[in-house]
């Protein structure tokens, strides 16, 4: 008769097998408030004391992400940097606090798991006393990662409760000020220089001009934007559309969906307008003005708007520049003698400096009519060899600028992930201190969203 001995496994402890092995530990919190800084601190404290302390292992390093959310991967710098590091054979062992602070999606958690262990790196989290070495724990991950998943989107929504119950009462504060304004911990003060560029911004449109020339104006005559060193149309334009300008606030212009992702809130979610919020750089009567005439370009251009009303100008506003001094002329009634009225055009820089600094005399419109007309006349009969070629030039010099915007936007952003990875190799070393990381961090973070709105 055939006999049966069960053969029990030898039961070792994890830690076997893991001798001199380069260990890292990933740590992340998602906010820089004070209970969260003393997390972090404490978490460095622990890894590098537990790695340190065993002469098994090597130091490989900690891994921080600061003040940002777990839910999207792309915005965890310091953990992609890790899962490239184990890629390059520099981290063969990972520990962390729990399966949360790892990854809060259930797919993304498991890809991780199952990338590293094809690179024979295994992971060990705390918390649930789980090291992924073990393949028989894969299900247990599983369940762990989706009760991890359905605990962020609980506080998600926690979250976004609280903040819509300080949009409903006024107590939110707004953490970005505008171009032309600064924050001094209460709410927005003008900033008295900038303010002077955002009037003649608001001026400078209601003369005709373009957003294009005046980012153009502004650049050549070296004012610093807000953020980086060149002024773009899109620039000029979000400051012509932007409320806050006139007082008010707008809040929740953007809402966020169940899977994490932005959108803009064109009605799907509340929003919350507050009149007299703060002092006013424009008038209303300007800032309203301003909109009929971007509503009017859009038609003009075959975008369709809300409105039929047309801006209060007239067929020359914005069209007719100065020779002399580049500004444009705006419509004046002149008198002859007899006490004869008639309708003119001058230069505004004449009429601003009594003709100090623009020497450029009225002309009747009459004249420029005659002129119009007759020009009219003689690019429509040569239109073929003038406008055509021209036309074609003019699409080549537009494509141009878009890739050289688009260009820069993107220059932008690789140097803003830049600093935000080497801010976080500070802050892991030691030589950056937690208030002053957290501070540096999320003006780094709110310049990048910025940057990425800006590109898009």
């Amino acid at each position: 008769m055939k006999k049966i001995t069960e053969i029990k496994p030898i039961q070792q402890d994890f830690m076997v097998g893991l001798r001199k092995q380069k260990t890292a530990a990933y740590a992340r919190v998602s906010t820089g408030q004070a209970d969260q800084l003393e997390s972090l601190s404490a978490q460095v404290e622990h890894y590098t004391d537990y790695i340190k302390n065993n002469p098994e292992w090597e130091f490989a390093g900690i891994y921080i992400d600061a003040g940002i959310s777990g839910t999207k991967a792309e915005k965890r710098l310091e953990w992609l940097r890790l899962i490239k590091d184990c890629e390059n054979h520099k981290v063969d062992f990972i520990i962390t606090k729990s399966i949360s602070r790892f990854a809060r999606n259930t797919l993304e958690c498991l890809e991780t798991i199952r990338k590293l262990l094809n690179l024979g790196v295994g992971v060990y989290f705390e918390k649930e006393n789980l090291n992924t070495l073990h393949m028989d724990g894969e299900l247990m991950l599983s369940l762990l990662s989706s009760i991890a998943a359905d605990e962020s989107r609980s506080i998600s929504l926690n979250n976004k409760w609280a903040i819509k119950k300080r949009f409903q009462n006024g107590t939110f504060k707004l953490s970005s000020p505008p171009y032309g304004y600064d924050y001094d911990g209460q709410g927005l003060v003008i900033n008295e220089e900038q303010a002077e560029v955002v009037k003649r911004i608001f001026a400078e449109t209601l003369q005709g001009k373009g957003s294009r020339a005046i980012a153009m104006e502004l650049n050549a005559e070296g004012i610093p934007p807000q953020r980086g060193t060149t002024w773009h149309s899109a620039r000029v334009r979000a400051i012509l559309g932007n409320e806050r300008y006139i007082g008010d606030v707008l809040l929740q212009k953007t809402y966020t969906d169940e899977n994490f992702h932005r959108f803009i809130n064109d009605g799907e979610e509340e929003r919350y307008y507050i009149v007299d919020n703060h002092e006013a750089i424009v008038s209303r009567e300007d800032f309203e003005a301003v909109g009929n005439i971007i509503k009017q370009r859009g038609m003009e251009k075959g975008n369709t708007g809300e409105s039929n009303k047309y801006q209060k100008r007239y067929a020359f506003s914005g069209k007719i520049i100065c020779g002399e001094c580049g500004n444009t002329f705006q419509r004046k009634i002149n008198t002859k003698a007899k006490d004869t009225k008639y309708v003119a055009w001058v230069c505004n820089t004449h009429i601003q400096t009594n003709g100090q600094d623009c020497s450029m005399l009225f002309i009747p419109e009459q004249k420029i009519q005659s002129a119009f007309v007759v020009m009219m006349n003689k690019l429509f009969t040569n239109r073929s060899r003038i406008l055509h070629p021209l036309l074609e030039n003019l699409k080549k010099q537009e494509q141009h600028g878009q890739c050289v915007e688009m260009l820069e936007w993107n220059q932008k952003i690789q140097e803003l992930l830049e600093q935000v990875q080497h801010l976080t190799s500070l802050m892991t070393q030691g030589y950056v201190e937690p208030a002053l990381f957290y501070e540096e961090n999320n003006r780094l973070q709110m310049e990048l969203m910025e940057a990425k709105e800006e590109r898009a």
